[in-house]
């Protein structure tokens, strides 16, 4: 079953701006805007852009193996042109903050005098003609690359990445590394390795249909200054008693802990975009952010993308979350002993900067028994996690197989026991023999 974006998971687009707009307020943060260049060319009045072979006329995709872009109808490949300028710079975050204030406060004035169920409409859903058969393509939400329903040709969005639309633009993607074949394979072993995954789930092994796509995400960096308080606890061991309720009891000596310590946090990584198991993706870590390149359209031709739904500050509460859980266990391990009462942390974050960056997944979605399971590939490492349904005879089997084995244990250590009783010889209590005069 392919994977289809539910559009009710999917968060307001942006409104459109013009390429002559004035500049976003009096602040300036000097980004520049990510631009592919004269690569490819761009249809729709400038709103798509799509990558034609220069052989045949067909588009070209993204080829994971070789890392070029490659007509899948007649096989010529272009090299992935880079810029020049293009180096990856991480951005201030309280900077962008007060930029989306501004962008905010304008949105605002233009709702007020503008029709709001129009401008509703815009908002969630934007249509393009296709360049290569005419059909309509559209975008829903915060899909910003995707393919013609007609004709199968990919499709982009122009501008959706780039910082003319009051959104917050790409820094960095991280290609595609494990071709669909690859990922295929990851996934056979996954769903071979689930024990108490029904046989014919098994046998059927998730058949679906792979899209490829790269999700949103905020990689934050911080210094961190921390001040705690607490005890650190003392094993000792004393024993207590008399006879058979002689005994040793372990007992705690507890002193007072305080200290202060820096920490440097670098890339703490959040996902922006909603309608995905957050559980699932954090499984998907360790990404490898060394393989990150500047921001290039030609990396998504082919493929799915999505901008981000969740906005800069709600995904630093949720980075800031991590950073807490981090600093929290170096606390214990400041302290010391071989237990902690952490009685207080107080930590601040200074310095912030974050990047932008799409990360690239594979994403399956299949039906089993009626019901819809998703499973997600991380397209750089091959690392799969997903759902999957439960043998419950197989579990209730498991359970009776290991009380049976338990039984059976502990049955054969009360008949050693008994044995062993039996077998002891009886103790010599009689009285000695009286010593002649």
């Amino acid at each position: 079953m392919a994977f289809e974006p539910d559009k009710r998971q999917f968060s307001a687009a942006m409104p459109e701006q013009s390429d002559n707009a004035e500049p976003d307020g009096p602040l300036d943060i000097h980004r520049k805007d990510v631009r592919t260049g004269e690569i490819g060319q761009t249809f729709d009045d400038g709103e798509g852009r799509i990558f034609p072979c220069e052989s045949c006329g067909s588009d070209l995709e993204f080829n994971i193996g070789e890392q070029v872009l490659k007509c899948p109808y007649c096989g010529h490949v272009k090299q992935i042109e880079t810029r020049l300028e293009g180096e990856l710079h991480e951005q201030d975050f309280h900077s962008m903050l007060e930029r989306i204030r501004q962008w905010r406060e304008e949105a605002q004035t233009k709702k007020v005098h503008a029709d709001p169920d129009a401008a509703e409409a815009e908002s969630v859903h934007r249509e393009l003609r296709c360049d290569s058969c005419g059909g309509n393509v559209e975008f829903y939400g915060t899909l910003t690359s995707t393919f013609c329903p007609f004709c199968g040709s990919p499709v982009q969005l122009e501008k959706a990445h780039k910082c003319e639309l009051h959104r917050i633009p790409v820094d960095g993607v991280l290609p595609f590394q494990i071709d669909r074949d690859h990922a295929k394979q990851n996934l056979l072993q996954w769903v071979s390795s689930r024990w108490f995954a029904p046989t014919r789930f098994r046998q059927d092994r998730a058949d679906g249909k792979f899209n490829g796509v790269y999700l949103s995400y905020f990689t934050f960096d911080s210094m961190t200054l921390t001040a705690y308080t607490g005890q650190r606890g003392e094993h000792y061991y004393v024993t207590v008693g008399d006879g058979k309720n002689r005994r040793t009891e372990r007992r705690t000596r507890w002193y007072p802990a305080s200290g202060s310590f820096q920490r440097f946090f670098d890339d703490v990584l959040v996902l922006a975009n909603t309608g995905l198991r957050r559980d699932f993706m954090l499984e998907l870590e360790p990404w490898p952010l060394l393989k990150v390149v500047p921001f290039d359209q030609q990396m998504l031709a082919g493929l799915m993308a999505r901008t981000y739904d969740i906005e800069l500050d709600e995904c630093f509460v949720d980075g800031k979350h991590r950073i807490d859980a981090a600093i929290h266990t170096e606390v214990c391990q400041r302290i010391g002993g071989d237990t902690q009462v952490v009685s207080s942390v107080n930590s601040r974050c200074e310095a912030i900067t974050y990047k932008h960056l799409l990360l690239p997944v594979w994403l399956l979605a299949y039906k089993y028994n009626n019901k819809t399971y998703q499973v997600f590939i991380n397209a750089a490492t091959g690392e799969v996690q997903g759902e999957r349904p439960y043998s419950v005879w197989k579990i209730l089997f498991t359970i009776l197989v290991a009380i049976i084995v338990a039984a059976g244990i502990y049955a054969a250590t009360q008949n050693n026991r008994q044995s062993n009783s039996r077998s002891a010889p009886a103790p010599d209590i009689s009285w000695p023999a009286e010593r002649p005069e």
